[in-house]
């Protein structure tokens, strides 16, 4: 007698939409060689291409289904030939973001505030991936205090997982990272094991790690750090003690060169991260941000064409999902066809012109972002020119890492409505553009 489970766990998203194919596995009392997947003809535009890939697999044809049985190997082979095979679009996912079906990209970040965040802020980063995601940390060169760190989202095992769902898992953990770079401070601190164990007890706060004799690096909020060298500089401690709680670490290293700062080459944003002159403004040259945490000094401009209109409608008769009390804000973005120049990947050669038409509630914050948006489109930040994850052509006008709701309905995963954090999350991007 066989015992039939049909169990979900293995979904692959095409190039060319979001949609997703559904493997079901069959699995048997005696043995699990024997799966099977279902692949409708309906959902594909060449269906003779598909007959094509089909053909050499044992597969099995009953209305518009066929069903291919083999083991793992076969299936996930399949799934790969069918990657080629264009899918049908469905309104809600020809607008969608430009990330949406992009692989989940790594993120450098400081050694230490990575650190600090793992042992600090465990509760918010579980929050942040959930039981669906591993957040790891790898080092890309020897442990130093100034050293980085890529940090990898990844799905954990035979969980079901979209491409939509992994970047907005990054861009909240890059808004976690932001935060909390941007008011953290590390210093040395020389105290005995006594002192460090009140320490610990009185600023829960901070990651004390002690290095060698007396000798402690501490992490934490600046205004925590501050405190804590107010305290240590009022007590009967050696100067060289108080000399390094004011001063931090005599080897201070440049986050851009990795080099030893040099005296008198130091300089430091109000942020409180240091870098050398030289390196400094080189980086604002190229973009006038922190290299570490990120925060804008200036104004921000981006690589949007020329030529473009942003308008918006409001419609108090229809509501978004979510926002049931508050009428819907329609915006309209029309950039028409040109010719790519220099701050463009292929300068000389032509772009297409783009209509994009995204959601927002009538309500109060959905204004306050409708006048943020219009403010990051005059700075040419909305859009790009690149290539379009969605339609695989180069020279295409693309999103620009603002996230916007290109459909009325249908959730997160389909660039919609209800998500109550998209509006927090979309001025989070918008502010670390320095615009807010």
């Amino acid at each position: 007698m066989y015992i039939y489970v049909y169990v979900y766990i293995y979904m692959c998203v095409c190039v060319y939409s979001n949609s997703i194919i559904t493997f079901v596995v069959v699995l048997l009392f005696q043995c699990i060689k024997n799966l099977v997947a279902t692949i409708n003809e309906a959902d594909y535009r060449d269906s003779v291409k598909l007959k094509r890939i089909l053909q050499h697999y044992p597969s099995k044809k009953e209305g518009f289904c066929y069903s291919v049985r083999g083991d793992f190997k076969v299936l996930d082979q399949l799934s790969e030939d069918l990657l080629a095979v264009e899918r049908h679009f469905t309104p809600d996912t020809r607008q969608c973001d430009r990330r949406a079906s992009a692989p989940v990209r790594r993120v450098d970040a400081p050694a230490f505030v990575m650190e600090y965040i793992q042992q600090r802020r465990a509760g918010e980063l579980d929050r942040i991936t959930g039981d669906r995601f591993i957040i790891e940390a790898q080092p890309q060169q020897r442990s130093h205090p100034h050293s980085t760190v890529q940090v990898t989202i990844r799905p954990r095992p035979f969980s079901t997982t979209s491409p939509a769902h992994a970047d907005h898992v990054r861009q909240r953990f890059i808004t976690l990272y932001q935060r909390t770079a941007a008011d953290l401070q590390l210093a040395t601190l020389c105290v005995s094991e006594r002192e460090l164990q009140e320490l610990q007890r009185t600023f829960p706060q901070l990651l004390f790690k002690p290095s060698h004799k007396h000798e402690v690096t501490v992490i934490g909020p600046f205004v925590y750090v501050a405190r804590l060298q107010e305290i240590l500089s009022t007590h009967e401690t050696p100067e060289p003690s108080r000399r390094a709680a004011r001063e931090g670490p005599e080897d201070e290293s440049c986050p851009i060169c990795m080099e030893t700062i040099k005296r008198g080459e130091k300089e430091t944003l109000p942020c409180k991260h240091c870098f050398c002159r030289d390196c400094l403004q080189r980086a604002f040259h190229y973009k006038p941000v922190c290299p570490t945490c990120g925060r804008v000094y200036g104004t921000l401009t981006g690589t949007q064409p020329e030529g473009g209109r942003m308008t918006h409608t409001t419609i108090s008769s229809s509501s978004l999902p979510g926002y049931d009390k508050y009428g819907t804000i329609i915006i309209q973005y029309r950039i028409p066809a040109g010719i790519q120049t220099a701050e463009h990947p292929n300068c000389g050669q032509p772009y297409d012109g783009v209509t994009r038409t995204a959601y927002l509630p009538d309500s109060s914050e959905g204004r306050r972002i409708l006048t943020l948006l219009k403010r990051a489109f005059d700075q040419r930040l909305i859009f790009t020119v690149g290539r379009s994850t969605t339609s695989g052509r180069n020279n295409a006008l693309t999103w620009n890492d603002i996230h916007h709701k290109t459909s009325t309905c249908g959730g997160p995963t389909r660039y919609g409505y209800p998500d109550p954090d998209y509006l927090s999350r979309v001025a989070d991007e918008l502010r670390a553009k320095g615009i807010e």
